[in-house]
């Protein structure tokens, strides 16, 4: 394979004018990417926030883990406080990967915070006339959403480029973007053995059972500042997964009461909860548990939900389609892929 230094090769394209098209959750014109091969270049941005050299070359190392070839944008090192440039230079690293034909993926080598602020001046239109994988997690669901609702695109939540490359998280990964079938998602059974030494980690089912929608979701702090925007998804009908980490309880209860007051999350099919990581309080704080806060707001939902699915900001996490048709079985803790989420 083909491999690239560090540097990689630096692409940049005049940013198009900004479009919010027709497409939206109401038309199911779903565009499927297609699927990734061996030796694919990827584009590698920093659409949030900053980060080092260490950072870089573990994100070239992932990609070369897939036999992906990286390729880095043109201000992949560029800093403007907690920002990794300017709103207009990570905007046009955004642009050049996807409108470039020789980029296949794009991947998004951490998250942070800035991405919200990118969504007035995507091109959507174009982004949906050059379709292609998009993937990342955290701050990374502001594009996800703004995206499919916009461009019609299906995505991908999953590990940053800069992620730890687990075995079960490298796997999952390749089958979602490499992959052309359904496939069936399982528990990290290393999540599973943490259960017992952190309570974070625990499987926490209030109603169990099955349900079958569309995905749609991502970090609940950026889900939550999406309510009342142009960008805002809408999630009835669809399996809504949420993650978070390092908020409090009483940040948890904040932007869940947010989601649950300002947007219609009760009509989802069902709530599949990743691990919230580092969203305890401290001991002898005035708080209620990151368990009892969530039990307050998920208990009475009427539908599927559970806490614990393997996925949030930890070492081993799956990746989920957004967009794509699945399944969820809260007795066995499978998802299920029902359609392949690339073409």
């Amino acid at each position: 394979m083909l491999r690239r230094d560090f540097t990689g090769k630096l692409i940049a394209v005049t940013a198009g004018t900004p479009l919010l098209s027709a497409y939206t959750d109401s038309k199911p014109n779903l565009i499927k990417p297609q699927a990734l091969q061996e030796g694919d270049m990827v584009g590698l941005i920093a659409p949030g926030s900053p980060f080092g050299e260490k950072q870089i070359a573990r994100a070239a190392e992932f990609a070369d883990s897939l036999g992906l070839n990286p390729v880095f944008g043109k201000h992949i090192r560029a800093e403007r406080g907690y920002l990794a440039g300017t709103d207009e230079e990570r905007l046009e690293d955004l642009h050049a990967m996807f409108f470039n034909p020789e980029i296949r993926a794009v991947w998004c080598i951490r998250g942070g915070y800035g991405c919200t602020r990118l969504l007035p001046m995507i091109n959507y239109e174009k982004i949906r006339a050059n379709p292609k994988p998009l993937i990342g997690y955290s701050d990374i669901t502001a594009l996800h959403m703004a995206i499919h609702k916009y461009a019609g695109l299906l995505s991908f939540h999953g590990p940053v480029a800069s992620s730890e490359q687990s075995e079960y998280t490298r796997g999952y990964l390749k089958q979602a973007l490499f992959g052309g079938s359904p496939y069936v998602i399982k528990m990290s059974e290393d999540n599973g053995r943490l259960a017992s030494e952190r309570q974070e980690f625990q499987w926490l089912p209030w109603r169990t059972g099955k349900a079958k929608g569309r995905l749609k979701g991502g970090n609940l702090s950026l889900l939550a500042a999406l309510v009342g925007s142009p960008y805002a998804p809408s999630y009835a009908g669809h399996i809504v997964y949420l993650e978070d980490i390092g908020e409090k309880p009483y940040r948890i209860d904040r932007l869940i009461t947010q989601m649950k007051q300002g947007s219609d999350l009760w009509e989802a099919v069902a709530i599949v909860l990743g691990v919230f990581n580092d969203c305890e309080a401290k001991p002898g704080e005035r708080s209620l548990t990151l368990m009892e806060t969530l039990e307050d707001h998920f208990a009475d939902f009427p539908r599927p939900v559970a806490y614990g699915f393997s996925f949030g900001h930890i070492d081993h996490q799956f990746t989920l389609p957004v967009g794509a048709l699945a399944e969820v079985d809260f007795d066995s803790k499978e998802i299920r892929i029902l359609e392949s989420p690339v073409s």
